[in-house]
């Protein structure tokens, strides 16, 4: 059983806000990892030992990842999943072809950058998604600090556009108007953004939001882990990949073929294959 909140220490989160610390938040974390209970109750043991006053929430987790990577590397990678996603923008990767392939595992078509007229002016959609039933046309918007909000001027933004964009028809797949704007994000909303959303019937994608089918819900029900997930690939090697249009997990399976072509050494293939099988 815990201690009072009381007496646990104020943390810094990566917004630059304060708050005290909160084990339970960290113990979900874990347990949303796949962690076993016994390497969560020794990484929050640990933590609660090692945990001082204005220690910064990343600090936290380097403490936490560490004791997992030791004990339970699958766990250790599901645990920095949101880093691994934010960590495709330093390989040249588009965030925006990271979603379409998101929606692709969901059964529809995409295509990205796509430069489409509305009922005024011209819009660039990050990423269109059709299928037989639905058109989406979806803003993907990508942060590289884990502290940075997509807020309510965005979401105003987005909105402005969908209203627009419902004067016109488009042929993806067949001639059909828009069905559903969608705001998609590596981060968090703001609590106004949210609000604004809700009320207009926006439907919002964030790494913890809505509550079910989030983000991260997306990423793991359908596998598609980044290959910035993987301990057994260097930051080169990850690029290379990139190049060549790799970029989940999953499409290193049954294709070892292009590690070879990159150089990589058939050792070094049976333990990426390995790792990914791990995930």
């Amino acid at each position: 059983m815990w201690m009072t909140a009381k007496k646990f220490p104020t943390v810094i989160k990566a917004d630059g806000s304060r708050e005290q610390f909160n084990p339970t938040k960290l113990e979900n974390s874990l347990a949303r990892s796949h962690a076993s209970p016994g390497v969560i109750a020794e990484v929050l043991k640990h933590v609660l030992v090692e945990i001082e006053e204005n220690m910064t929430t990343a600090q936290i987790y380097k403490h936490a990842y560490f004791l997992l990577h030791k004990t339970e590397r699958p766990a250790a990678k599901r645990y920095s999943l949101r880093r691994a996603v934010m960590e495709l923008g330093p390989t040249g990767f588009p965030f925006e072809k990271y979603i379409a392939e998101i929606f692709k595992e969901r059964g529809f078509e995409t295509l990205t950058d796509q430069i489409v007229k509305g009922g005024c002016v011209e819009h660039e959609v990050d990423v269109v998604a059709w299928n037989d039933s639905k058109l989406i046309m979806a803003e993907a918007k990508f942060h590289n600090g884990l502290g940075v909000k997509s807020d309510l001027k965005v979401a105003l933004y987005v909105k402005a556009r969908f209203d627009d964009l419902q004067e016109k028809t488009f042929l993806y797949g067949k001639q059909r108007l828009v069905d559903e704007a969608w705001l998609i994000t590596n981060t968090k909303f703001t609590s106004m953004a949210i609000q604004y959303g809700m009320c207009k019937g926006l439907t919002m994608i964030g790494w913890n939001f809505p509550g079910k089918g989030n983000l991260q819900d997306m990423i793991e029900d359908g596998e598609l882990h980044p290959i910035t997930c993987l301990t057994s690939i260097s930051k080169k090697e990850m690029g290379d990949l990139v190049s060549r249009g790799v970029v989940l997990c999953t499409q290193l399976r049954g294709n070892a073929d292009i590690m070879r072509e990159i150089g990589f050494s058939p050792i070094q293939v049976k333990d990426v294959l390995e790792e990914v099988n791990q995930l």
